[in-house]
């Protein structure tokens, strides 16, 4: 493993117990240039996750409770009249950072929702005609109640697929949850500020290696059909888009290379297809009522495609 990334993924860890292997794909979505989608239940640190991550390069973190009467302009911004010197003038929104959480995202209705979509697909902001370039890196994370329904706005399909991750965020387990309460009992004057690991360029530079990992035609090929099964199976109304199969392979290069590897193997892509698909297939009606899940289904399509050797 690289030796900044370990280190990176060692602090991230102390940081928030039992959740070893989503810090990892939410990590491998940033290499990525992605963007994630965490849903869980309230106190499970979903926004400590993000805030300490953008500590931890060195970032800039904003923070957007979405809320049934956010404004679009609320995120991205707007323009004011200066008096004195007779002109508009634009305000920049929170979505001008480097991490930005959208915290609670299904609650806001689709208008504000759709403020996001210009931004996470191609960095940038059109407020009142003028395009502004967003930060460089540039990272939504959005978390989503699986629980609570009502006053909510189900995210559209379209918004999903900008989504690289959907993460399930659980609970942790009893010697996880043991730790973190007697951490928090007695390490509870330590200052929330956590020193950077790696320095925002530094990051940038991973980022860019992550684009030299190389990935054989043959598991292009596995990609490929996987993505496409999904929409030729029964089970499934909506199948994952030609932007799912872009996205799957390139998290792959991404978590290949937080492995310490250069090159992708079928394991790779074993492992991160459901956080990369479960969001974008929409199951048959009848497998919903019979209780079916995506990564059931995901995990079948996997299993029918043949392994390349």
């Amino acid at each position: 493993m690289n030796g900044s990334i370990q280190k990176l993924l060692a602090s991230y860890e102390q940081q928030l117990f039992g959740q070893t292997h989503n810090l990892a794909l939410l990590l491998t979505a940033f290499l990525a240039s992605g963007h994630v989608l965490l849903e869980g239940a309230p106190g499970t640190g979903k926004t400590k996750m993000v805030r300490v991550l953008a500590q931890m390069i060195g970032g800039d973190f904003r923070r957007v409770q979405f809320t049934p009467d956010l404004l679009p302009s609320d995120i991205t911004g707007s323009t004011i009249f200066n008096l004195k010197t007779g002109q508009f003038e634009i305000m920049r929104g929170p979505v001008f950072t480097n991490l930005l959480l959208g915290d609670e995202i299904n609650r806001t209705p689709p208008k504000a929702q759709a403020a996001l979509l210009e931004a996470m697909e191609e960095k940038q902001v059109t407020i009142h005609g003028e395009t502004l370039l967003l930060p460089d890196p540039f990272f939504v994370v959005a978390t989503q109640n699986p629980i609570e329904f009502e006053g909510t706005y189900p995210l559209p399909e379209a918004q999903q697929d900008r989504f690289s991750f959907k993460l399930l965020i659980d609970y942790p387990n009893l010697t996880a949850e043991k730790h973190l309460l007697k951490s928090s009992l007695v390490d509870h004057r330590v200052s929330e500020e956590i020193p950077p690991i790696l320095e925002l360029a530094d990051f940038k530079q991973l980022r860019d290696d992550v684009r030299l990992v190389n990935i054989d035609d043959s598991i292009i090929d596995y990609i490929a059909q996987i993505v496409r099964k999904t929409r030729e199976y029964d089970l499934i109304r909506l199948g994952a888009s030609p932007r799912a199969g872009i996205s799957l392979a390139e998290s792959c290069k991404a978590w290949a290379f937080i492995q310490g590897r250069d090159y992708v193997t079928p394991d790779d892509v074993k492992l991160v297809v459901r956080p990369a698909l479960r969001h974008r297939i929409i199951l048959a009606p009848h497998m919903e009522l019979e209780g079916g899940t995506s990564d059931q289904i995901i995990q079948d399509v996997v299993d029918s495609t043949p392994v390349p050797r």
